[in-house]
């Protein structure tokens, strides 16, 4: 069984410690938990692991959030992965900071990723992990927000939320959608 699994965020330097590019940090920890790394290739940095007997493909594309769907498409498309088998994880600004929620289905929340992920792959029933990064800001500064890096105590508990969703990946993976949702929600 293979497994496309997407951390969305935007690629470079000033954007790399931004609640937006928690996708991206979370399959860092992923990648080097499972003992691979990330090279460029078409669109994405892109990692290949192995956990219990599954294929993962991991992706961060560098098409910048807003045109995620590009990357995404093309490497379903590419390694031959059925959608079902397909996670993305995002930044939430609906959910407190590090609450996780993996859902198997659903609308966009506003969230340009994921909206061009669904108008390229036209369907909203793919899997997506979605870490809280809370919504500590005034009306019109959500962009400022996102974009903004971690207050003090956010990075003291970054690294144990990050191994936390981690752990929901590899329950997706093993352990299949459903289960992962009975176990790893709210964690």
């Amino acid at each position: 069984m293979k497994f496309l699994i997407v951390g969305l965020g935007n690629p470079g330097s000033e954007y790399a410690e931004t609640r937006h590019n928690i996708g991206f940090k979370v399959l860092d920890v992923l990648a080097s938990d499972l003992g691979t790394c990330f090279s460029l290739d078409k669109a994405a940095f892109r990692a290949e692991a192995k956990f219990k007997g599954r294929q993962l493909v991991l992706i961060k594309p560098i098409t910048y959030m807003n045109l995620s769907g590009k990357a995404v498409n093309y490497w379903l498309q590419t390694e031959k992965i059925p959608i079902s088998n397909l996670l993305v994880v995002t930044d939430d600004i609906a959910l407190p900071f590090g609450t996780l929620r993996m859902k198997g289905k659903g609308s966009d929340g506003g969230h340009n990723g994921l909206k061009d992920i669904q108008a390229l792959l036209k369907t909203q029933e793919y899997a997506r992990l979605r870490f809280g990064v809370g919504a500590d800001f005034a009306i019109g500064r959500q962009s400022d927000y996102v974009l903004g890096t971690w207050k003090k105590e956010e990075e003291l508990a970054l690294s144990e939320r990050q191994l936390t969703a981690v752990a929901a990946i590899k329950s997706f993976v093993f352990d299949g959608l459903a289960m992962a949702m009975t176990n790893w929600n709210n964690k």
